[in-house]
């Protein structure tokens, strides 16, 4: 009987030794305003377990709507982008006419955001960053934060550009003409309104001006004549890029190779 005694006094010391934070409320009002407190205070971990504990009396109440956006927003300030993408996604679910669903959807998109890797890492997330403030913009074109939204899919494509454009390089470096011409031309295509537009097209009348030197001679011109197409739309397109001067140097170099071949002909 003793035994038991010591057990079961044992499992209570465990069980109350446990959980040290456990966190305590009476009413979905009073978990709201300690949770809130906690978030305020930085407390983010402790604000998660109050805002969680608005729940146990249920989603239908006044406090609920509130809680749910408080606890997407306390695991965002956390760094833990998933959760909060997924308590964001459930706010929109659960609370489809609330009027702050459009602010909702725009801190879902930024959750992605956040998450988005250096550009030399896996950029699905960036995609997907792209495609919620896309969304967004569609949704409410006319929402305050509409021209925010356009600003972060500009830096983010800036970044995938970069990612692009760096791939092509590899290519570049190691002196895979073929593979690095079209790249080049595949960022332009991708990324024509990013900083890495003009430069690809530089690096695609480069690589063509190699490439066509080394091939057979019933193929040159035609590997000429896309260097000095890449260098028409480089001049129309960026009249006032910095990298124009070295492309008019790399376009009289094509320019010599084609008269060589018409002469020779």
């Amino acid at each position: 009987m003793m035994l038991r005694i010591l057990i079961v006094a044992l499992a209570l010391v465990v069980s109350s030794c446990s959980s040290p934070n456990r966190v305590r409320y009476n009413a979905p009002q009073e978990a709201f305003e300690r949770g809130m407190e906690r978030f305020e205070a930085g407390r983010y971990d402790i604000a998660i377990q109050y805002f969680q504990g608005v729940f146990d009396f249920g989603r239908t109440h006044e406090w609920a709507a509130d809680a749910q956006l408080w606890l997407a927003r306390s695991y965002r300030e956390s760094e833990q982008y998933l959760l909060a993408a997924n308590e964001y996604t459930r706010f929109t679910q659960i609370f489809r006419s609330d009027p702050r669903i459009p602010q909702i959807e725009f801190e879902l998109a930024m959750t992605y955001h956040d998450r988005s890797p250096a550009y030399q890492l896996d950029q699905t997330d960036t995609e997907r960053a792209i495609r919620q403030f896309r969304l967004f913009i569609t949704r409410y074109p006319d929402h305050e934060l509409a021209d925010e939204a356009s600003r972060k899919i500009a830096e983010l494509r800036e970044k995938m550009g970069r990612k692009a454009y760096h791939a092509a390089e590899l290519y570049d470096r190691r002196e895979l003409y073929e593979a690095a011409a079209v790249s080049y031309e595949s960022v332009f295509d991708s990324y024509y309104d990013t900083d890495w537009a003009d430069d690809a097209l530089l690096g695609a009348m480069r690589n063509y001006l190699e490439y066509g030197r080394l091939s057979v001679r019933n193929k040159k011109l035609e590997r000429f004549n896309k260097g000095v197409e890449n260098y028409d739309k480089l001049r129309q397109i960026f009249p006032d890029s910095p990298v124009l001067k070295e492309a008019e140097q790399v376009y009289l170099k094509l320019q010599a190779e084609i008269d060589a071949l018409k002469q020779a002909s």
